[in-house]
């Protein structure tokens, strides 16, 4: 037997010897290794951005005085020691911060593995395909019009509108015969967010001095706004949309064989895409609303955890939401670290990150498509 052919999941459990070839374990043993060490690594990379958005800072807490506030907070009394400025800190300031980039770094990863499973292309992401851009027009409309119908929720709702509609022309423009084609989906994407772009500079034209700040806020990115009721405001979208994504994971899988395919298995293929692009936007425009324009972590999380641990979307959904997670905690760390007592924009260390990144997957995906041309 040669190494690397496909064999039954129960014929080898250990390494053999067959003549002359050592033959190592089966793929899906190593497969499962794999996936073992993804969801193993990525939840503890989740823990330590976790406590050290919370514990670095010009007020410094540690761990061990993290879980004592935190227990405190739940009415439970413990011997750690810690002063009031470090419990205000961190219950007030820190807390809401990491909560709402778990929210909005998982939200926007998920986004990006569940998009390009339905585009069945690698390049897609939020950004890429308009989600983003639709759902600042819609925010920052919301902003100039300066009402309120829906309370906290009706930032959130504007953008989950302005990304849904925008992901939509996309996918219609890019429908041909039945197929999605894959050049046109990326230049639809683009004219898109072009089209958008050019909103978003008329509606900053039409702001007043107020109004332009918050605008600077969006095109930027930031969580330096973070509040308890901006968390309460997306939770709602983020925990439906989490669900209903790991849902349709089983779908994604099989729409990835192919749209005749999936249709012979049984699987409603337009209703798994319409409901997945319908879900990415809502996941897309509630992070758009409270953090403004932050890019390439649903296309970067996503794709590094595919090539780790394989296409099966029942894992990769799941764990793009805890990688995004912990790579948008790291980045609002660098961004509000690394040029004390200023802060960079959350928007300009991701795009730092996935600008190279995404050149990279460009000429890779290229190579081995043998050309585009």
């Amino acid at each position: 037997m040669v190494a690397g052919t496909h064999q039954p999941a129960s014929s080898t459990k250990t390494p053999e010897r067959a003549g002359d070839t050592i033959v190592g374990p089966p793929a899906s043993a190593r497969m499962a290794g794999r996936r073992a060490i993804v969801l193993v690594g990525s939840s503890v990379a989740l823990l330590v951005a976790f406590l050290l958005n919370v514990g670095v800072g010009a007020v410094s807490i540690s761990p061990i005085q993290v879980v004592g506030i935190l227990l405190s907070h739940a009415g439970i009394q413990t011997d750690i020691a810690f002063t009031q400025q470090q419990d205000a800190v961190l219950w007030a300031i820190r807390l809401p911060r990491v909560t709402l980039g778990l929210m909005v770094g998982g939200g926007l990863a998920i986004s990006g593995a569940a998009l390009q499973g339905v585009f069945r292309n690698p390049l897609a992401e939020p950004g890429l395909v308009g989600v983003t851009s639709g759902a600042a027009v819609g925010a920052i409309g919301m902003i100039l019009l300066g009402i309120s119908p829906f309370g906290l929720l009706t930032i959130p709702m504007a953008a989950f509108v302005g990304g849904a509609i925008a992901t939509g022309v996309v996918y219609l423009l890019a429908r041909q015969g039945g197929r999605t084609e894959v050049v046109t989906l990326i230049l639809t994407g683009i004219a898109i967010n072009a089209i958008a772009g050019a909103a978003t500079g008329y509606l900053t034209f039409l702001a007043s001095d107020q109004q332009l700040r918050s605008i600077v806020f969006w095109s930027l990115g930031s969580l330096g706004g973070s509040t308890w009721p901006a968390v309460r405001s997306i939770a709602p979208f983020f925990i439906i949309g989490v669900l209903l994504m790991l849902r349709l994971s089983a779908s994604l899988n099989v729409l990835v064989l192919g749209e005749s395919e999936a249709r012979h298995l049984g699987v409603n293929t337009e209703r798994v895409r319409i409901g997945v692009i319908a879900i990415a936007a809502m996941l897309s425009g509630a992070s758009v609303a409270v953090a403004g324009i932050v890019g390439f972590i649903g296309l970067v999380v996503p794709h590094l955890i595919r090539l780790i641990a394989g296409p099966d979307h029942r894992l990769l959904v799941p764990v793009s939401a805890i990688g995004g997670a912990a790579l948008l905690m790291m980045a609002d760390l660098v961004a509000r670290t690394i040029v004390i007592p200023t802060e960079l924009p959350l928007g300009v260390v991701t795009a730092t990150i996935g600008g190279p990144f995404f050149l990279w997957l460009l000429h890779r995906t290229r190579r081995a498509q043998g050309g585009w041309g």
